[in-house]
């Protein structure tokens, strides 16, 4: 990251009194049958709204929700959101307003009362919203006195409503994102060390970045999931019917190129647990890495691997993770991840380890462990968090921590 995180302002210290606050959150929850089926996204929210209802603001509360790609499709309404999130504050007002812009918008906020929330319709009902356009974030600035942004895991995208809007209204950051940023900043840009990093998924393709920035940040890369069957085949090792990138060999080298000139050990398995099909219930054999059966996939680490890992992880002081070691989905090739992960929630809760976990696969493992909320930070956000690994600038972020925002000052 290249942006000076010290710019950024935190909502602790806004003047909310009686004003405006336009909140942009990430409330792209998952729905079952109009119900929302994981509130974790809205519950995380809660500390930011309820600060602000204390500092007496009227809060204007906007998000995305699925990719309706600028059409009004009502699957994709907030309105479920709305419903959650009184379940959550049960004394707050509340209100649901059919879109986020226009008179309908302006007209429910000029009814507010400090300590009032008001949950706009879908951002992304209008195509200005994903485009950054000028004027749509000039509409949705028109909202608020003030900006807040507590939706870390939609900074990647340079959006109106994460981008543009911060330039028009004094901005700061909620406590959320807040959390998240020095969570990641603490493990990636200035660790304790030594410094492990977890990086599986199933192809190599899809985290060459990560393993590019990772090998020049981290002194430890532990490979899983279907990548390491890749980096193995790259090293002549037969995978057998595993899934692997047989084309992607020159990129597993060059990680290694990189990893080696900074002097960063790649770590994959020694043993694994593998099976015919990817069944639960499937029969299965456990063998070293150097002999799995032709007909076989490999779709968990083996148990000398796990205890390696262990032993590994006693010597680290901080822990990055991003992706399985196995099949973690289904039975009983989840036990390589959960046994790993059990570890060094036990290590965090012990005071010798900083852990910091993120991706969608990545919570769910966790969740499934039993140990999501044992880490010292588990990241909600699957795009951003990605991005932040790779080194990349969020826009998100960057718009929050401008020099723009001196001058949106005389607009309050």
């Amino acid at each position: 990251m290249t942006v000076d995180l010290s710019r950024i302002r935190s909502v602790q210290d806004v003047d909310a009194e009686n004003k405006r606050v336009v909140l942009r959150a990430d409330l792209n929850v998952p729905l079952m049958d109009g119900d929302v089926t994981d509130a974790t996204r809205i519950e995380r929210l809660v500390p930011t709204l309820e600060l602000l209802q204390e500092k007496g603001a009227k809060i204007v509360l906007i998000s995305h929700f699925g990719r309706p790609k600028g059409e009004r499709i009502a699957e994709f309404s907030l309105k479920p959101v709305a419903d959650a999130l009184r379940t959550i504050l049960p004394d707050a007002k509340i209100e649901f307003v059919q879109d986020c812009i226009g008179k309908v918008a302006h007209d429910a906020i000029a009814a507010m009362q400090p300590g009032d929330i008001v949950l706009l319709e879908n951002l992304r009902y209008h195509p200005g919203e994903e485009a950054n356009d000028e004027a749509f974030a000039e509409e949705l600035a028109s909202l608020g006195d003030l900006y807040v942004n507590d939706a870390f895991s939609a900074a990647h995208r340079a959006h109106a409503s994460t981008d543009a809007i911060a330039k028009r209204l004094p901005a700061y950051a909620g406590l959320l994102m807040l959390e998240e940023i020095r969570a990641l900043e603490k493990a990636l840009e200035d660790p304790q060390r030594p410094v492990m990093a977890i990086v599986g998924g199933s192809k190599v393709s899809t985290k060459i970045a990560v393993l590019d920035n990772l090998a020049q940040k981290a002194d430890v890369i532990v490979v899983g999931g279907g990548m390491a069957n890749t980096f193995l085949f790259a090293d002549g090792i037969d995978v057998g019917k595993s899934l692997c990138e047989e084309d992607a060999t020159g990129l597993v080298q060059r990680i290694e190129g990189h990893a080696n000139q900074s002097d960063c050990e790649i770590v994959l398995p020694t043993d694994a647990v593998t099976a015919k099909a990817l069944e639960s219930g499937v029969d299965t054999e456990k063998c070293s890495i150097s002999d799995v059966p032709e007909d076989s996939m490999i779709l968990d680490v083996g148990p000398d691997t796990v205890a390696d890992l262990k032993r590994r992880m006693a010597d680290v002081k901080t822990l990055l993770w991003n992706g399985p070691l196995g099949a973690f989905e289904i039975a009983p090739f989840e036990e390589g991840t959960f046994e790993v992960a059990r570890e060094a929630a036990r290590l965090t809760k012990e005071g010798k380890l900083v852990s910091v976990g993120g991706g969608g696969d990545t919570v769910a493992a966790l969740k499934s462990a039993g140990v999501l909320n044992d880490f010292t930070y588990v990241s909600t956000a699957g795009g951003a968090f990605l991005e932040w690994l790779e080194g990349k600038q969020l826009p998100g972020i960057a718009a929050l921590a401008a020099e723009t925002h001196d001058t949106a000052e005389t607009k309050s």
